[in-house]
């Protein structure tokens, strides 16, 4: 069995390995993700595997995952949405404080301070930095007392699901923030037709080009619909589209696709509004800010029938500035569409 600063290593490198085409370096070797995996379940089980095992090292466990959730979560939410999110970490008590950067066209900005509750502080920014507030966010996996005695508990996976309640939280708020920020941005920064308009693009490109090489954000249901007009479209063009479903480029203009997430397990209702499409040029002020302040919290509840859940505290706030470099385009077609249903 590792050792325990070992064991950390491997916690944390496993949730840093997710292509299973690629190998990773652990303790001198090269291992695939799911190796990686399979190693960290074995020593996990070794660990906290039986009942008996969980109650004799159960907060080596707890100590185990706040510190992989403290080096994991930030990173994660860094890498997924580092085309549009700055992230920083602060320690407990720091107030997370970010400044804007001021190119070559000075930019007037907005602020869309987040509150984790559902509230949305909107104020125009006189100063060269603003805080965001943070707020106690959580997130819970359950384990069944029947499944320790069958030796059913897959560890590994319980602290997966955790950092996964809690990104797919963080996703949701920034999703949000970003929807009630639109109406900070000036008239002629914003477009909003019903289904996709090529002028209207058009128009929001040309506009964002006076600040830099601009590049579109929108998700995969608003990227599908973005075509020009069927009189040019080549033999190429139709490929690419069958190939991933739509055109990485819209007029020398990339295109970068959102990822798109659910609200719960049952995949019933979508996560970012699908209506939503962002255009913002090179240099600009990345429009979302996440902040984690202090380290995660891991504490057990346990209930009636033995079953325990497994819970976790952590400090992040979100927020949005706007600038009159930032664009943004509205498709009311497909706007509010967010229950994930098929109609044919």
């Amino acid at each position: 069995m590792l050792e325990k600063t070992q064991l950390l290593e491997l916690a944390k490198a496993t949730a840093h390995a997710k292509d299973p085409s690629v190998s990773y370096s652990f303790a001198g070797q090269n291992l695939n993700a799911r190796a990686m995996n399979d190693t960290l379940r074995n020593e996990l089980n070794e660990l906290v595997g039986t009942y008996e095992l969980y109650r004799e090292n159960k907060n080596t466990y707890f100590s185990l995952v706040e510190k992989t959730l403290d080096d994991v979560l930030p990173q994660r939410v860094l890498e997924r949405y580092a085309d549009f999110a700055d992230t920083q970490v602060y320690a407990q008590g720091t107030k997370p404080v970010f400044k804007r950067r001021l190119g070559r066209m000075r930019a007037k900005q907005f602020v869309t301070r987040v509150g984790l509750a559902g509230v949305y502080e909107v104020f125009k920014l006189g100063e060269e930095s603003f805080e965001i507030g943070t707020s106690a966010i959580g997130a819970a996996a359950q384990i069944g007392f029947e499944e320790f005695l069958d030796k059913r508990v897959d560890f590994a996976e319980v602290v997966e699901i955790i950092m996964e309640g809690m990104d797919d939280f963080i996703y949701r708020e920034i999703a949000a923030a970003l929807m009630a920020s639109v109406k900070q941005l000036p008239e002629s920064n914003k477009v909003s037709t019903n289904g996709f308009n090529e002028i209207g693009m058009d128009f929001l490109v040309q506009g964002a080009s006076a600040y830099g090489n601009p590049t579109i954000y929108c998700t995969r249901e608003f990227a599908v619909k973005m075509l020009p007009a069927t009189g040019w479209v080549s033999d190429a063009m139709r490929d690419e589209r069958w190939r991933q479903g739509y055109l990485g480029n819209y007029k020398g203009v990339p295109v970068v696709v959102l990822p798109q997430s659910f609200e719960d397990e049952t995949n019933s209702r979508k996560v970012i509004d699908p209506g939503y499409a962002w255009v913002i040029p090179s240099g600009a002020d990345k429009p979302v800010v996440v902040a984690f302040e202090g380290d995660t919290h891991v504490r057990e509840r346990e209930n009636e029938d033995w079953s325990r859940d497994l819970q976790t505290y952590r400090k992040v706030g979100v927020g949005v500035r706007m600038t009159n470099n930032i664009f943004s385009y509205v498709d009311t077609s497909l706007q509010g569409k967010l229950d994930n249903k098929v109609n044919i």
